[in-house]
Order: C-alpha cells, then structure tokens, then sequence
C-alpha cells in the first residue's frame, strides 16, 4: 500500500507541473498596470512613439500604446510574470527591456532612452515593417524555427548595423542550433559593442555573457558555464530577470542545487516578486526536501494569492502537508 500511495503522489507531482505549464501559457492576462515615458539621450520627450510589451510565456500576447506629447504612456490588463517591453519610434534605434509585471502592488515607473540612429539605418529602422520584420523573427524563434529565425535576425542587422543588440539573438539562434562557437562568436561582438553604449551597455553584456554560459552548458561543461553566469550577473547585478533565467536554464537541464541558487539571487535582489518563490518550491519537490518546498509555496502565496498559479500550489500543498 505505501508503494502504491508513494506512486499515485509521484504522478501527481507530474501531472502537477504539467498543469503549472498549462497554467503559465494561459497566463498573461490580468489587472496589472504599467506606466512609463520614452526620452531621447538627451532627456526630451519622444512624442507618438511606440510601446510594446509581450509576454514572455506566450508571443502572440502584446499590447501597445503609443506616448502622448510628454512622450508618456500606460498599459493596462497585464498579468503577473515577466515581459518583454520595446519602445521604438522615427530615427530611433528601439530599446528594449525585460521585467516583471505584478498585478498586486504598484510596478515602478519605466523609462526609455531612445538613441538617434544613424544616418545609413535610420531610413530602415523608422518603416513600421522593418519592426514587424524583426518581431517576426522573435516569434520565429519562439516557435524553435532557428535557421528561419536566424535568417531574418541577420537580413536586420545587414539593413541596422548599429543596432547590435540583435547579435545577442543571433547568437541564441546558434546555440540552439548547437553551433556553439558561431554563437560564442556573436555573443563576443555584442560584449564588444556593450562597452561603447552608456545607455544599456551593463544589460546587453550581461545577456551575452549568460548566453556563452548557456552554450557551456548544454556542452556539459558546468564550471565553465558558472563562471560565465558569475560575470553575467556581476555585470548587471540589480537584474532579477537575468539571475531568474539563469536559474531556469539550470533547472530545465536538471541541475537544481544551482538552479536553487540563481533563483534565490533573483528573490533577493526583488523580495516582492513571486516567481523565484514559485520555482524553489518545484526545485525543492524534485529533489524531495518538502520540508522547504512547504516554506518556498507558502512564501509565494503571501505575494500572489488568488491566480490560477496559486490555485495549483494550494492543491500541491494539502498534499504534501499531509
């Protein structure tokens, strides 16, 4: 009998964390706000620019606003997990950042500074389509489309030569292709390019050091690959989406002892945030500490309780309280 209670629990773990997936795809919508301005390097309001954001579980999921004459803007609907914002507008290169949308407690405001791009690329950067093309290229990518994905990250950069920091996707591109030192190579040049940029230098440096990490570890070669996480996060040591997707690469290539440690960096450096919560407790499930899953699930229910997510951890927990 206990053999057989000990399996029907281990298959509803799996079923479990196969329901959180479906739960993280269907995510994306909800009650959070987000506010912000876009500003030339110069500090000057970029009227009708372009704000998007999409989430990070689901490509086809964006929304967009475009800034009034302050060049300010808000987004509203937003559900709890990390997105992917990019502002853009005529002769500007757009930027791009990636952070956490709460929906329980105010988000900060969010700024971007847009630099005035270059004579030869401005033509191209300020048609729509051109922005349409590279969003095509994202969700490509997303679709594990790699040779398609690349082909067109590439066609962008030939037409946006200052805009390197789609050599950081080229290089994910190779990675996942597992042409490992064409993608060390890009990710060298974006680190190369970082060092001119004041604006977002740290951040762009920062992802193409966890992308070398990235490609040591799927050759296996774990010391390497930390210390290339270790430099990543040193470069943008305030980033908890840096040092959260570290720790997700770690745990989907079964590695939780450092994916435990990646996760905590990131609930250290944003403690409000639930999703490094979240990820401790499947981490500690896996390696049969329920014990501290208990502690990691009931912390991640003080910051998100009523999602579907915490529906599913609620259910874990009377399980394993028992």
């Amino acid at each position: 009998m206990k053999t057989k209670a000990l399996k029907t629990f281990g298959l509803f773990i799996v079923i479990s964390l196969l329901l959180a997936g479906s739960a993280f795809s269907q995510a994306g919508r909800g009650k959070g706000r987000v506010t912000g301005v876009v500003l030339d390097m110069e500090g000057k309001p970029i009227e009708n620019a372009k704000v998007t954001m999409v989430f990070s579980e689901n490509a086809s999921l964006k929304i967009e606003a475009t800034a009034d004459k302050k060049g300010e803007w808000s987004l509203l609907g937003l559900g709890t997990g990390i997105w992917s914002l990019t502002a853009s507008a005529a002769g500007f290169l757009p930027e791009n950042k990636t952070f956490n949308v709460n929906q329980l407690s105010p988000n900060p405001k969010v700024t971007l500074n847009l630099k005035k791009a270059e004579k030869a690329t401005s033509t191209f950067i300020q048609d729509e389509a051109a922005l349409q093309f590279l969003d095509q290229g994202n969700q490509l990518y997303k679709e594990e489309k790699y040779d398609a994905a690349l082909a067109l990250y590439q066609e962008f950069f030939e037409k946006n030569p200052a805009a390197y920091q789609i050599l950081v996707s080229i290089g994910d591109c190779y990675r996942e292709k597992g042409e490992f030192e064409k993608a060390t190579e890009n990710y060298n040049k974006a680190i190369d390019e970082a060092k001119k940029d004041a604006a977002m230098g740290k951040e762009m440096s920062a992802k193409a050091l966890a992308g070398i990490g990235n490609c040591f570890v799927k050759q296996g070669k774990l010391q390497d690959a930390q210390d290339f996480f270790r430099k990543s996060i040193e470069s943008s040591p305030k980033d908890e989406v840096l040092a959260y997707n570290v720790g997700e690469i770690y745990f989907s290539n079964q590695n939780p002892d450092e994916a435990l440690k990646y996760f905590d960096i990131a609930s250290q450096i944003k403690p409000e945030w639930p999703d490094p919560y979240l990820k401790m407790g499947y981490v500690y499930l896996n390696k049969g500490d329920n014990a501290s899953a208990v502690a990691k699930f009931e912390k991640f229910l003080s910051l998100e309780p009523e999602t579907e997510r915490s529906a599913l951890v609620k259910n874990i927990l009377s399980v394993i309280k028992k």
